[in-house]
């Protein structure tokens, strides 16, 4: 029996020539992840072990994201904690205010992730990378620990789920709406500690950011991580960024799968999730009158050049509506530049949204852009639970950046279309 792309890295990474579903396996990572919410309890741990050195001091990488630039005492004790951290032991990779971005971003950005690697981080968006033809999971703070002294990590071998991609996306239809289709059809536990791997003809037509975004939240319909195959576009990313030789991975044809699922992107229509899961789905036909206080378009699910020029697109020559507040995150310092050099920050001030610089801030309603209680936001983050964004009485409501911009003019959640 034939191995899946998931089972493929996994196998390889643990030493072994065959790995079957449900296995446990010692295996060896790639690079070890934590932030600064993170971090700060997995050095705790790394230090209560008497540890002295850790296992390579290239492989490890601490972004500061979560509460950067840090809003207050403790969340700047936490980053002083990780900064002091990074430079007893070396760490190659930490990324300091006004070099940093979102950790989802920025790492595969920065050519610290390629395919066919296997990442483990302290946050459960670590499955952006599958995009990459790579496994990427989410793990505990003191699985962080063991691994940034060890450089290995215990796992379950999944079970795969096989997602099955056909036909091309349709006017404003973006890799968010694809997700958010998919979890809206099996729900938030649909793909409970399974590897949810995508093939089909449809996956040509899904530039590398939307595959970013349907991978990250492959954790928001419970999955253990989230894998496309590598093609073309994925050569292209990595080649020109990646820091270190890879070796390609490709699932064998007789590769078993548990379940399989079927989309045909050319029947959707762009997605809203409603308040307070990623699975309570409907199309934007059939929204309704929602009028919002907050759109958001940023985050480590949305945060890429790709979804500013989205937004931008739709806004220019616009104004966000009265009562209406819009701000806007860049991923990275990088993706900041490039939206100066592109005249999309000007875009955006001139409607009269506000331009961050990198941080995930809201999505985790951590800062910059708290809700009070009764208000409803628009965002292109990844989750919208109870208080996800502020208050517990506060609405959060999850759409792609297109749908997001074209919220914030109407003063309502709605389309590009409905814009004279």
């Amino acid at each position: 029996m034939g191995m899946t792309l998931t089972e493929k890295i996994l196998a390889r990474h643990a030493g072994k020539d065959v790995v079957a579903p449900g296995e446990l396996i010692l295996a060896k990572v790639d690079l070890a992840l934590g932030n600064d919410v993170t971090s700060p309890i997995a050095i705790q741990a790394f230090r209560s072990l008497g540890a002295r050195a850790v296992f390579d001091r290239n492989r490890i990488a601490l972004v500061p994201d979560h509460f950067a630039p840090n809003k207050d005492i403790k969340s700047a004790e936490q980053v002083k904690m990780m900064r002091e951290f990074a430079r007893e032991f070396g760490i190659v990779n930490y990324f300091e205010v006004g070099r940093m971005g979102i950790e989802h971003v920025l790492l595969p950005d920065e050519g610290l992730v390629v395919p066919g690697d296997l990442v483990i981080g302290a946050d459960s968006h670590t499955c952006t990378y599958g995009a990459l033809c790579a496994f990427s999971t989410g793990v505990g703070s003191t699985d962080l620990a063991a691994a940034m002294l060890s450089g290995e990590v215990w796992l379950k071998v999944p079970e795969t789920l096989r997602v099955v991609l056909s036909g091309r996306p349709g006017k404003w239809v973006e890799g968010k709406d694809v997700i958010l289709h998919i979890i809206g059809e099996i729900g938030v536990d649909g793909a409970l500690y399974r590897a949810m791997e995508y093939a089909g003809d449809g996956i040509a037509h899904l530039p590398m950011a939307w595959r970013f975004t349907i991978t990250n939240m492959a954790i928001e319909a419970g999955a253990k991580n989230g894998i496309f195959p590598f093609d073309a576009a994925t050569k292209a990313y990595a080649d020109g960024r990646a820091k270190r030789k890879y070796e390609v991975v490709t699932a064998d044809p007789d590769a078993r799968y548990e379940e399989e699922f079927a989309v045909d992107l050319s029947t959707l229509e762009p997605v809203v999730a409603f308040p307070h899961l990623p699975e309570n789905t409907r199309p934007l036909s059939l929204v309704g009158d929602v009028p919002i206080d907050q759109v958001v378009v940023g985050s480590c699910t949305n945060g890429r050049i790709e979804d500013l020029r989205s937004a931008a697109a739709v806004i220019r020559g616009r104004k966000v509506h009265d009562g209406v507040r819009m701000i806007i995150l860049p991923a990275t310092q990088e993706i900041y530049l490039q939206a100066m050099r592109e005249g999309l920050m000007e875009e955006f001030v001139t409607a009269g949204a506000a331009f961050s610089t990198p941080t995930c801030g809201p999505c985790l309603g951590g800062h910059m852009g708290i809700l009070a209680a009764g208000e409803r936001a628009i965002s292109t983050t990844n989750r919208n639970f109870v208080g996800r964004m502020g208050h517990p009485e506060s609405e959060v409501y999850l759409s792609n950046p297109a749908v997001a911009a074209a919220s914030a003019v109407l003063g309502r959640i709605g389309g590009p279309d409905e814009l004279s």
